[in-house]
């Protein structure tokens, strides 16, 4: 017998017709009218007679449907203990840097909350050499940050992303200051920046080094939004992987300034341990991180 016809049933007795419980249920006339038939041929009886405009329980219906709220209740209580045997629950900690975090992962982090709302999800927000370390001391779960330093055989690594860099600057800065390729250049322009130690601000560092271009004093800030907000009021030019500011750069709210950089991009990771990768926490988010942002491709280093 099956359970859809038995919801059948109760809307019949619901609603009072065959064709209103069609309506409700999204059938056919035809649909309902059938597995009414099933039911009474598969318990022998009867179920509805007309009286009147309405379809009403015969006698021996009436004595059926007590069996039949309790199947319908037994079969939503199976369903409701499966789903929470299946439930994900525990803890996951993670550390990213502030750019993927705020400009990558956050549609991520909104599916990972849906889809395992009882797990305690806790993320550090620190710079790639700090996520490197605490990884390899086994303080964190997975780490996803771009790529340092290659680890161990035992932490497997997946690619997570290709990321371009820019340097910008206000549309407003004086044209005279917007020149980052002649070398050998006294600049009066102050480069922003949220850490010294962030991956990106060292290739920029270096290469400021390498033209010796020497800029003025620099100004840390604390956040990569901060940052832009000063670039756009034209405190200065920064360096960023350059998703965090293509919505400023569409709008003209910020410029691109030309460099001679050839490195100009950053390799992204996702870290986890072998032996947890098995974890359901674990397994669930590099799943959605598959989903997200593509094939990932499991590719462990030497140390």
């Amino acid at each position: 017998m099956e359970l859809k016809n038995l919801h059948t049933v109760k809307k019949i007795l619901e609603t009072g017709s065959y064709q209103k419980a069609a309506n409700a249920l999204n059938y056919a006339q035809s649909t309902v009218t059938f597995q009414i038939k099933q039911v009474e041929g598969e318990l022998g009886i009867q179920l509805f007679e007309r009286k009147g405009r309405r379809m009403i329980l015969t006698a021996a219906g009436m004595e059926v449907i007590p069996l039949i709220d309790q199947i319908i209740a037994d079969a939503e209580r199976l369903t409701h203990t499966g789903q929470q045997i299946g439930q994900i629950t525990g803890e996951l900690k993670i550390a990213v840097p502030e750019s993927l975090v705020t400009y990558q992962l956050q549609p991520l982090l909104l599916k990972f909350k849906a889809l395992a709302p009882d797990v305690k999800l806790t993320i550090q927000v620190l710079n790639c050499y700090d996520i490197y370390e605490k990884m390899v001391s086994e303080k964190l779960d997975l780490a996803i940050h771009y790529d340092v330093k290659p680890y161990s055989p035992d932490i497997a690594l997946r690619h997570f992303g290709r990321f371009p860099l820019v340097l910008v600057a206000s549309p407003k800065i004086d044209p005279i200051l917007r020149d980052f390729t002649t070398a050998n250049q006294n600049k009066q322009v102050c480069h922003l920046q949220n850490d010294p130690n962030a991956l990106y601000l060292k290739i920029f560092d270096e290469y400021l080094r390498t033209k010796h271009i020497a800029l003025a004093t620099p100004m840390e800030l604390w956040s990569i939004e901060t940052i832009k907000r000063s670039v756009q009021s034209n405190l200065g030019v920064a360096y960023l992987p350059k998703f965090t500011v293509n919505a400023e750069l569409t709008k003209h709210e910020l410029i691109e300034l030309p460099t001679d950089i050839t490195a100009n991009n950053l390799e992204a990771v996702v870290a986890c341990r072998r032996v947890d990768e098995q974890q359901p926490p674990i397994r669930l988010f590099l799943k959605l991180i598959n989903e997200t942002f593509g094939k990932t491709a499991d590719h462990s280093v030497e140390a």
